[in-house]
């Protein structure tokens, strides 16, 4: 089943494909990630609150085909190719698009097409399909799988995650365990924090000890540190995040947390402008972040200065800090979410 035309070509810019592969940039799990963004803005499952490409435009909950995956693994393998040549060093090649990878029927052959190339390949993915045989099956394939649990409760989940209305908690549950039970590769969980929505010890427990069930790696314990969709998201307290760390350490095993900025090092392959506005359509910038990578332009503030005045990137300021982003979806404010649920 081939996806609609006219939701736009994926890689975060319209009539631009040539940005579906993206970076290198620094990642706070797996070092120096080469990015690829099959998915067009912004198709997914979820429309997350704190989600920080904005709102969900297109929610969405069943597979379609949206690029050939010889065409994906092509243009991988140039950046590969521009990133060796710049001297820029990279340790896996990472399915972080959009909106959910997993909604791409071709993600296996993708998997397939890309392992040629001898780089670890890793996909963030919500989870919310893996009760889909197919999905498990392709998904496997992976050498790093992150799935997201930021709850384990229905009215939390609903909350938080805003999910298509054909979707069910307990089935995404069970394939969760599914999946885990039979995945060779290394698995983490991520859990985002919210304050007064998902931080009760109760509610700290009850998740913990789901994904200590499922055994993984590492289980990871974040925060926003980027400006959210919704802009009256707040991160959990220090001292929510002390006892989250205390209670994830206990039940679900090796428990880190993901609060610090992970770091300026965004890698310029070919143009900067294209490299920019293919970053910053999944991975919003810091300012500092922006003219480094800007730099070899000569003139790294008059380029940013442009790019704004033409809504190429919008400037949002948050936790004290300036940053650049692709208006690729609609955030607070806009009309309703396309099938989303109502509280």
């Amino acid at each position: 089943m081939r996806c609609p035309r006219d939701w736009g070509i994926p890689g975060g810019a319209q009539g631009e494909p040539d940005m579906i592969a993206f970076g290198p940039v620094p990642s706070r799990r797996l070092g120096r990630s080469l990015g690829i963004n099959h998915i067009p803005p912004k198709v997914c499952t979820y429309s997350c609150i704190y989600c920080q490409v904005g709102r969900t435009s297109r929610l969405h909950a069943r597979r379609c085909a949206f690029l050939d995956a010889t065409a994906v693994a092509e243009q991988v393998r140039n950046k590969l190719e521009a990133a060796d040549r710049s001297g820029e060093p990279v340790d896996y090649l990472t399915f972080v698009p959009d909106g959910e990878p997993t909604l791409d029927a071709g993600l296996g052959s993708m998997i397939e097409a890309l392992r040629p190339l001898g780089i670890p390949i890793a996909v963030v993915t919500n989870g919310s399909l893996l009760d889909h045989a197919d999905v498990r099956e392709e998904l496997a394939a992976a050498d790093w799988v992150s799935l997201k649990i930021d709850t384990v409760d229905e009215e939390r989940w609903r909350q938080v995650n805003r999910p298509h209305r054909r979707l069910h908690l307990p089935s995404i549950l069970s394939g969760m365990r599914e999946f885990a039970a039979g995945f060779r590769g290394r698995l983490v969980t991520e859990t985002m924090l919210l304050a007064g929505l998902n931080d009760s010890e109760a509610g700290l427990r009850a998740t913990a000890s789901f994904i200590g069930a499922l055994k993984p790696a590492t289980a990871y314990v974040a925060v926003p540190t980027r400006p959210p969709a919704e802009p009256w998201v707040k991160a959990a307290t220090p001292a929510s995040l002390t006892q989250a760390y205390e209670v994830f350490r206990a039940l679900a095993g090796h428990a880190e947390l993901l609060v610090g900025y992970e770091g300026d090092a965004f890698a310029a392959t070919g143009d900067p402008r294209e490299d920019l506005l293919a970053i910053t359509a999944v991975h919003p910038m810091r300012e500092q972040a922006v003219a480094r990578l800007l730099k070899p332009t000569g003139a790294p503030a008059k380029v940013l200065a442009e790019l704004v005045r033409r809504g190429d990137l919008v400037e949002v300021d948050y936790g004290g800090h300036h940053y650049l982003l692709r208006p690729t979806a609609p955030r607070s404010g806009s009309a309703p979410i396309r099938g989303e649920r109502r509280q």
